[in-house]
């Protein structure tokens, strides 16, 4: 009987010359991000759409982002954004347990706040729940494609303006329950003075310098960052007066 060789049938270890035997290499684990980004991929593969938007953006009719939001038709499918923002960046800003008590007994499920951006004048918001914790972070990053928007950035302080939009063209402000947002345009090399959840979403929508002020309860990372959001989203709703966009440097979403 030929032992050696129903070893190897068995998942032995076949001998060789010397007895040395080597290991094949495991592939290196992927990061949260990049899994979540494979798992994007395979959804693009076979991804139907549904809407009229997302029937437009896969025929290629819509080819860029600022046509995708201002034609007049809601963005339904996060699969919209996949495609027309492939280098689009996420962050998870918050994971906190929520416990309710139930006749059954005790029962968790936890929310998720994530922030999504392409660094040039696009960023989204979203918040979602769930029993388990992974599923419910590509829950919230969908959430935050779906309310993407475009800001305006500009030069719009009375210090130095520059060429380059910088910061923001003039100041807004932004409230989400007891917590209030201001923000400021500072010049050039002030940075983003504000906290770490500020710091990330200002970073995501493509703005390098600001002053920031806040009142209320300001540690509760959902109120905070919702209200950064409507502040951010003001700046493409308020009107500027004639000649302002060239004098401070005004664009309106990515640099052309």
């Amino acid at each position: 009987m030929n032992t050696e060789k129903g070893s190897e049938q068995r998942g032995g270890k076949p001998k060789g010359k010397g007895g040395n035997y080597k290991r094949p290499e495991r592939p290196k684990p992927l990061t949260p991000t990049e899994q979540r980004r494979k798992q994007t991929e395979e959804r693009l593969a076979v991804w139907n759409a549904k809407t009229k938007l997302g029937k437009m953006v896969s025929s290629g009719e819509i080819d860029n982002l600022h046509d995708a939001l201002n034609c007049g038709l809601p963005l339904r499918e996060p699969e919209v954004i996949d495609i027309l923002v492939p280098e689009i960046r996420e962050e998870v800003l918050d994971i906190h347990m929520v416990q309710r008590m139930s006749d059954s007994g005790r029962r968790i499920r936890f929310a998720v706040t994530t922030v999504v951006g392409n660094e040039d004048g696009a960023i989204g918001l979203g918040r979602a729940s769930g029993k388990l914790v992974r599923p419910t972070i590509g829950k919230s990053i969908d959430k935050a494609k779906m309310n993407l928007i475009e800001i305006r950035r500009g030069s719009g302080s009375w210090e130095s303006t520059t060429s380059e939009p910088n910061s923001l063209p003039f100041s807004v402000e932004g409230r989400c329950s007891s917590t209030r947002v201001t923000l400021k345009p500072a010049p050039p090399g002030v940075g983003l003075v504000t906290n770490q959840v500020g710091k990330i979403m200002l970073g995501l929508a493509g703005v390098k310098d600001i002053w920031s002020f806040s009142k209320g309860q300001t540690k509760t990372i959902y109120n905070f960052a919702n209200a950064l959001y409507t502040a951010l989203k003001k700046t493409s709703t308020t009107k500027v007066l004639a000649g302002q966009e060239e004098e401070q440097n005004i664009i309106q979403g990515a640099r052309k």
